[in-house]
């Protein structure tokens, strides 16, 4: 019995000790559990989904494949005359940026063709739309619906974000609203993501899911700042496979200020002809880096014809910012207002010079033109005429063969060759020596009154 009464007591001992251990892990004295839900409860309220309804022209009989840019542009298919309209409705994600005035900000692809726009609020509130501006070239388009308390997104600063931070997407993917995806920023100032689009392309790019729908919708930082307009994904399956795109929040400030003052994007330009600065083009002037923006031809008359820059200059910074490609230097001349004074860090015959340019107004005549990538030229001057000019200037093209190497490397007939790379040529043999072992020929052209520079492999 007093066995019984001990082994009772030994475990009424050992429970109260096991109770008094679970008690001993109460949540207020642990670590809390990271967690982005409070950031994320007070951030998307912001982001709106959009549906649009629209009317588009297509041909009728139209075959899907002529939808594909890879075909339409390789094979020359002939098309109706006769055009019809067809209906269409779809759906994006946008990011309240003003409260007061009711501004939201999305993709031009989202809301191009549409004559309806319908928002939709966190809170399932519902209403209309206008666009206030929309530009094709940044894919950016400001809308404005003023409502009632309505949630703005702080906006960050895009130029402070670096490879490895923390982003979180937010918007309306396959139509599934308000779906968060977690990630980090993988690449910086990605462009050529569109080889069909003449656009602006800085992107920043997310390992954060993004999916079709998700465009137009937010990226934003652990603090709950808008740092990117979620944009493209690259995929062959139209699913996410962690290459996302988004537009550098700064690149958005700008464009949104010229859509709400203008109604447009009023872009400046330089008017000069840019080749990005690889290994050959490196070496045949000179150069320890591979980086700037080679200027190979400049316009009559262009600001940058008035601010001095001449062919075969390379421009390395502008206000001070490094340019490391031509793509970048067209870009940050691109988001410049008509009348903005611009200091040019440049190299000419390797010595490094400043220049001050007046950005002018676009026109066909002055756009800046970010010449296609010498790698992408084919070699050689086969199918080319040459000859000495008869004046003693250098070597002339007398003529050149349809669908041959020199034609498709852009040489023309009449056009006088007077250098190569930094050596200046008279005449055949002078230029014949300057070839000589050489990988990538950078050709300095006379063509009527221009003067430009052409890489030919």
């Amino acid at each position: 019995m007093n066995l019984r009464l001990n082994f009772a007591a030994a475990a009424l001992a050992a429970s109260a000790i096991c109770g008094q251990a679970f008690a001993a892990v109460p949540a207020a004295d642990a670590a809390p559990m990271p967690t982005l839900a409070p950031m994320v409860k007070r951030v998307s309220p912001s982001v709106v989904n959009i549906a649009t309804r629209g009317t588009i022209k297509e041909q009728p009989g139209r075959n899907p494949l002529l939808d594909d840019p890879f075909f339409r542009r390789f094979f020359d298919v002939p098309q109706d005359s006769k055009p019809r309209e067809r209906q269409f409705q779809s759906a994006g994600s946008g990011v309240i940026v003003d409260a007061k005035n009711g501004y939201i900000i999305t993709n031009h692809h989202v809301v191009e063709n549409a004559s309806e726009i319908t928002i939709t609020l966190l809170d399932n509130r519902t209403f209309s739309a206008k666009v206030i501006g929309s530009d094709e070239g940044a894919d950016v388009a400001v809308l404005q619906a003023k409502q009632p308390n309505l949630t703005a997104m702080p906006l960050g600063d895009s130029a402070k974000l670096e490879v490895g931070d923390y982003v979180v997407a937010i918007g309306n993917p396959f139509g599934l609203q308000h779906t968060v995806t977690a990630g980090i920023v993988s690449a910086l100032g990605r462009s050529g993501i569109n080889p069909e689009s003449n656009g602006y392309e800085d992107f920043i790019q997310t390992d954060a899911s993004i999916n079709p729908g998700n465009s137009g919708g937010a990226l934003v930082n652990l603090r709950g700042e808008l740092v990117g307009v979620n944009s493209a994904i690259l995929s062959r399956t139209g699913g996410n496979i962690g290459i996302g795109f988004a537009i550098p929040v700064n690149m958005v400030r700008s464009v949104m200020d010229q859509l709400i003052k203008y109604g447009q994007v009023k872009r400046g330009v330089l008017g000069v002809q840019l080749y990005s600065v690889n290994a050959d083009i490196a070496k045949e002037f000179g150069l320890t880096e591979t980086t700037g923006a080679l200027v190979a031809g400049v316009a009559q008359g262009s600001a940058a014809e008035r601010a001095g820059i001449k062919t075969g200059d390379i421009i390395t910074s502008l206000n001070g910012v490094t340019m490391k490609s031509s793509g970048e230097l067209r870009n940050a001349i691109g988001m410049l207002h008509v009348g903005d004074k611009v200091d040019l860090g440049l190299l000419r015959e390797g010595k490094p010079r400043k220049v001050t340019a007046l950005i002018a107004e676009r026109s066909e005549e002055h756009s800046e033109v970010e010449s296609p990538s010498p790698a992408d030229i084919h070699r050689g001057l086969d199918g080319a005429d040459l000859a000495d000019a008869p004046d003693g200037s250098g070597v002339v093209v007398n003529k050149v063969q349809e669908a041959s190497a020199a034609a498709q490397a852009g040489i023309r007939a009449n056009d006088v060759i007077v250098g190569v790379g930094r050596t200046p040529v008279s005449n055949m043999k002078s230029f014949s020596e300057a070839v000589k072992g050489a990988s990538v020929l950078v050709l300095k052209i006379h063509r009527g009154s221009d003067t430009f520079l052409l890489p030919v492999r």
